[in-house]
């Protein structure tokens, strides 16, 4: 049993003999936190964690640019890590890098997204900046889910490239810093949390982080187009000629276009680069989007509202959670508040905690809440 064990694990990293120079193997794979060794290499194991974990569960009710919209077609959050790791091990694999830690980067990046998308996001942050507690970023919090909130020993490329993601900024050269250590990716994420934008100055520590990187905005440029057409926001034809003539006039060619073209500028080289001609095509169609899209009426949607109800819970659950006495006397909301606050780490502020709590909800969990908590809600109003 135990040399078919061991031929089976030798087995699991047959792909990796081929890998390219630039490639991190699981060899290099470093945990914070000692684990028992099994047949999977470290970077397929994270794989596993992450999609068995309680926050990934929750992407699937999780807003990805439109919340209050009837279209069962329209993505969600679960949807776009899919998406983005589809395309990420399509660039690695023919770059010959480890697609194990890119799925796992992938599949995690976003897995400490608030509710309601980064409009959610943004109030999340604006609280913390008005407790003095720090700051809020989707993707520090997506780490912090997994390393500190279900402690689940993933390994250290594997958070680097969760924390390095901005799918926010495009640049036409993704580097990796391969001389990057533990104490300085502790470094990095502690300032995320106390200094403002400092996630905007990360350097990933894989070049497979990087792909990641890239691929989050391969994945969400046009798909994003395609959802607003399907709901009446932009019409095909709205889409300026200039930049459809480059890059195509939907998500298909869209990403085809940008992955064959990032493929073919990054072929055997230490970082990643679009060609000229794609890269101005790529930022005029993302200012596009944000112009004609993201700004939106309808992606803004009640926001108002959305807003006021973020500050009211969070200041609701506050209140509560500095009074808890007895567990017997509680609704299953409070219960549920208190079970989370109350294994808070001795770090910990009940302020910090009651963000990682709001942070942790689905749309419809949080609208639940604020109903139970803070007043009536129409909710059955917000989609008309």
């Amino acid at each position: 049993m135990e040399e078919i064990l061991e031929k089976a694990k030798d087995n699991m990293l047959l792909k990796e003999r081929g890998l390219s120079e630039f490639a991190c193997k699981s060899e290099d794979a470093i945990l914070l936190n000692t684990d028992k060794e099994d047949i999977r290499p470290v970077f397929f194991r994270d794989i596993d964690r992450i999609i068995h974990s309680l926050g990934y569960t929750r992407y699937i009710d999780k807003t990805q640019v439109y919340s209050f919209t009837k279209n069962d077609h329209i993505t969600h959050r679960v949807l776009h890590v899919q998406l983005v790791s589809k395309i990420a091990r399509t660039i690695g694999r023919s770059l010959k890098l480890n697609e194990d830690l890119i799925e796992a980067i992938a599949l995690g990046h976003d897995i400490g997204h608030s509710p309601f998308g980064h409009k959610g996001e943004k109030y999340l942050n604006d609280l913390c900046i008005k407790e003095n507690i720090g700051y809020f970023c989707h993707n520090a919090q997506s780490v912090r889910v997994l390393k500190d909130l279900e402690k689940l020993n993933i390994s250290l490329q594997t958070m680097d490239g969760i924390l390095a993601h901005n799918g926010e900024i495009l640049i036409n050269k993704y580097k990796f810093n391969k001389q990057k250590t533990e104490k300085d990716f502790i470094d990095e994420l502690n300032k995320t949390f106390c200094e403002e934008d400092f996630s905007r100055k990360i350097i990933p520590m894989t070049l497979e982080a990087s792909v990641v990187r890239l691929s989050d905005v391969i994945a969400y440029i046009g798909r994003d187009i395609e959802d607003s057409i399907k709901i009446g926001i932009v019409k095909r034809e709205d889409i300026p000629a200039e930049i459809a003539k480059i890059l195509g006039d939907n998500n298909s060619k869209i990403v085809d276009t940008l992955i064959k073209d990032i493929i073919v500028n990054s072929f055997e080289k230490p970082y990643l680069t679009f060609s000229e001609e794609v890269f101005e095509a790529l930022m005029k169609l993302k200012d596009w989007n944000y112009k004609y899209i993201y700004a939106s009426a309808e992606a803004n949607k009640h926001q108002d509202i959305i807003k006021e109800l973020f500050y009211e819970l969070y200041y609701c659950y506050l209140k509560k959670a500095e009074h808890f006495t007895k567990v017997s006397k509680f609704t299953q909301s409070e219960k549920n508040l208190y079970e989370f606050v109350k294994e808070k780490d001795t770090n910990t502020s009940i302020k910090r905690a009651i963000i990682d709590y709001i942070a942790g909800q689905t749309d419809q969990y949080f609208l639940n809440e604020c109903i139970e908590n803070v007043k009536e809600i129409d909710i059955e109003a917000l989609y008309n």
